[in-house]
């Protein structure tokens, strides 16, 4: 029997990672301790992990390499099935050592293909990538 996939939203991983709720919390950790040891399966979207990096820096004021490294951790869990893991592990990445968004780090995340290219206007984008093509 195939397991079911399950769809987190940004709630249930902020009531995770803050553990600032008593019962949600309580459910988020023992769904996604689940997933660390692989018993079920979770996608982490996109949008989701965009909006959790937004909402821990903006609102509660993480920095962004510690929400960097929370979220890069728990994208490494073992239930985790995101196709695209590494590219978001590594925006993360990108993330924690530069000023520009999430969006754009995903953006230069997966530009990994050599078929693929940027199209953009935006200058502080194009400077994070040329750093990252000589080495960041």
């Amino acid at each position: 029997m195939k397991k079911q996939v399950t769809l987190p939203d940004t709630n249930v991983v902020l009531r995770y990672l803050l553990n600032d709720h008593p019962e949600m919390s309580k459910e988020a950790y023992v769904f996604f301790e689940k997933v660390r040891t692989g018993e079920k399966k979770a996608l982490i979207l996109e949008s989701v992990l965009t909006e959790c990096v937004y909402v821990l820096t903006k609102f509660y004021k993480i920095p962004g390499d510690e929400a960097a490294q929370k979220l890069s951790k728990l994208l490494h869990y073992k239930g985790i099935i995101n196709p695209d893991a590494d590219n978001l592990i590594n925006a993360l990445h990108i993330f924690s050592k530069s000023s520009i968004a999430l969006v754009d780090c995903i953006i230069i995340s997966k530009l990994d293909k050599p078929d693929y290219h940027i199209f953009t206007f935006d200058k502080d984008l194009i400077k994070v990538r040329n750093k990252i093509n000589s080495g960041m």
